[in-house]
């Protein structure tokens, strides 16, 4: 395959790519890029799998179910629930509503049925695959042995929440998803330690996880580094004209950029004169380490939106949403809560220790990431905006972007990722 790619690229393959961010989407475009024989600098102010990385603190989920925007016509309908229930699993500043109102604005619309198909079909052609992907990245590398495979149960209070959201079943059964529906004796028997406030479960078939992301995406950009990619230590404050330069003066050339930078990404881009509209959103995970039990693969807990994820010493429990500045300090009522639900799952849980954390998603309104090349500055590529989902597009974003350098053709509609779709 990589040969193919050499050989079609022709001339292209003597061109220089800089990527600037070293999370899962950045490593994977810059060892793409490597192996399709391009001169590739990877550029951040952390090493790859740094706690300060948004790509450290996730559930390790590799979500081939995530299709739904997380603006959908279910949701829309639970918006008081969400936004003023002391216990919901989303938080707000309400000193920065202002700021975030003509952000919300724009996704309450992409909500509706008919925009939230569109977004759908988008988002479904960056996970279908994920895992087949994220074996393909790995193979060969230490990395691979952080990718476990197996289903993801979806736990309920009970039967009828899950029959009630007819829009998102109907749309999963539809992309072919399948599923087994469990009730609370085949719960027990999956994972006896489950409390009784979860009566009822859906295992969705053919899916996995990463059983340390911080480990998997340093074990990658290691890979990378060994096998002639460069790795530059640097914080980034503008680039443009093929040119990235850093905040200490220092200037580095290439041919091409590919802007990964996360929620960090909407100065560097409105730089070049598009119209990010890019939300900061918080994420948060309590890791427990050395459990007396844990699931036997990866659980969403539906009604608290958080996932508990079987890891190598720990679990891992991660979600909660929070609007607010990018610099804002850690919400502890977030944390506590994740504290609190994990015990609701598992009343008799034992550990050794605990960390914890925070984040930052990318997120834009209608779900789905920025790909291509910036008309303004076609030296510029995008790949930046994958909300909650970044793990689990990674691969496939970094393939899309290595054929967007290489000006490779592809049967990818790529029109929903445009970089100008809010210009």
């Amino acid at each position: 395959m990589f040969d193919k790619l050499k050989n079609k690229a022709g001339d292209l393959m003597g061109q220089s790519v800089i990527v600037v961010g070293a999370g899962i989407v950045g490593v994977s475009c810059a060892e793409e890029l490597r192996r399709a024989g391009v001169d590739v600098t990877l550029v951040d102010r952390v090493p790859a799998g740094d706690p300060s990385q948004t790509s450290y603190g996730n559930a390790g989920i590799l979500a081939r179910e995530g299709v739904m925007p997380i603006a959908n016509p279910s949701m829309l309908s639970m918006i008081p629930q969400i936004m003023f229930s002391p216990r919901s699993p989303v938080y707000m500043k309400w000193s920065y509503m202002v700021r975030l109102m003509p952000w919300a604005a724009g996704f309450m619309m992409n909500g509706t049925k008919p925009k939230a198909a569109k977004i759908i079909t988008s988002l479904n052609t960056l996970l279908y695959d994920t895992v087949e992907k994220h074996t393909q990245l790995a193979k060969g590398t230490d990395a691979a042995q952080y990718i476990a495979k197996g289903d993801m149960t979806f736990l309920y209070r009970h039967r009828r929440q899950f029959t009630s959201d007819r829009f998102a079943n109907k749309t999963r059964a539809e992309l072919g998803m399948t599923w087994t529906e469990l009730n609370r004796d085949d719960l027990l028997d999956r994972d006896p330690h489950i409390s009784g406030v979860y009566q009822f479960g859906l295992s969705y078939h053919h899916h996995g996880w990463i059983t340390d992301p911080s480990a998997y995406v340093a074990a990658l950009a290691l890979h990378f580094q060994k096998n002639g990619g460069k790795i530059h230590a640097g914080e980034v404050s503008k680039v443009g004209q093929r040119v990235v330069t850093l905040k200490d003066g220092k200037t580095l050339s290439a041919d091409t950029i590919v802007l990964a930078t996360g929620a960090w990404s909407k100065d560097l881009a409105s730089a070049l004169g598009h119209r990010v509209p890019l939300q900061a959103e918080h994420g948060y995970h309590l890791s427990l380490k050395n459990t007396s039990h844990a699931p036997p693969n990866t659980y969403l807990i539906t009604d608290k939106r958080f996932g508990v994820t079987p890891m190598n010493g720990f679990l891992r429990c991660a979600g909660q949403s929070e609007f607010a500045p990018l610099d804002s300090p850690p919400n502890l009522k977030a944390i506590d809560n994740l504290r609190r639900f994990v015990y609701r799952l598992y009343p008799n849980l034992k550990h050794e220790g605990e960390t914890t954390w925070q984040g930052t998603r990318p997120t834009l309104p209608d779900s789905l990431p920025m790909i291509g090349r910036s008309p303004n500055d076609p030296s510029v590529v995008f790949a930046f905006g994958s909300q909650h989902l970044g793990l689990t597009m990674g691969p496939k974003v970094g393939q899309m972007v290595r054929d967007v350098v290489l000006d490779q053709q592809t049967n990818i509609e790529m029109n929903g990722y445009s970089p100008t779709r809010f210009d």
